[in-house]
């Protein structure tokens, strides 16, 4: 029993001699010392050179980077007020009525070689979409079978360039002016007289008047 530990004894003494000269044969020891003796070297400061310019840029003023104030240009906003409808009205069917007889009274008179129409004013014709559509057969019977510019006459001669659709039988841009310069409203009766292939006398009659 005693033989064999220090058989084990002897063993282990002759490996740790081994590992020994080994790390000595590679110099493990100086390394490891020379690791923690080594100090972190300290950065060298950086000397300031002058950045080459050329003479023209370098006679100019050193340039200020500093946040200038800019006074903001005030665009004026496109103010648009929209129209005061609160004035119009729906006709009643009897006032609607009763305008709609004048206007075939003065209808009536009107020279017969000159064909004319009547229309009753409803919302849509004379306010928001301002579209007026006339009676289809007296669009497609005189006027114009292109879409194309007419004229309105009012009963002082004033002259009034306006959109005709023709087929949709109606009038579209220019309307809007001319409805709002005479006043029309709801149930208001107008008549259109075609007087010239591209004209039309138009004589409006207010409910009020």
């Amino acid at each position: 029993m005693g033989i064999s530990n220090l058989s084990y004894e002897e063993c282990r003494q002759k490996r740790v001699e081994e590992n020994k000269k080994r790390m000595e044969a590679l110099n493990l020891p100086l390394l490891s010392q020379a690791l923690l003796d080594s100090s972190p070297s300290k950065s060298s400061p950086k000397q300031l050179v002058v950045v080459r310019r050329s003479s023209r840029v370098a006679k100019q003023p050193t340039p200020v980077y500093a946040e200038v104030l800019v006074d903001r240009v005030a665009i004026p906003r496109r103010i648009s007020r929209a129209r005061d409808f609160s004035a119009q009205f729906y006709a009643s069917d009897e006032a609607r009525k009763k305008a709609f007889e004048r206007a075939l009274e003065l209808q009536s008179g009107l020279e017969p070689n000159y064909p004319s129409c009547i229309k009753s004013m409803v919302r849509s014709h004379v306010s928001g979409c301002f579209w007026l559509g006339l009676p289809s057969h007296f669009c497609k019977t005189h006027l114009p079978k292109n879409d194309g510019v007419m004229t309105l006459i009012d009963e002082d001669g004033d002259e009034y360039p306006i959109i005709y659709l023709a087929r949709k039988t109606g009038f579209s841009g220019g309307w809007k002016g001319f409805s709002i310069a005479h006043k029309l409203s709801d149930g208001d009766a107008v008549v259109f007289q075609h007087i010239k292939p591209t004209a039309c006398k138009v004589i409006a009659l207010h409910l009020f008047t």
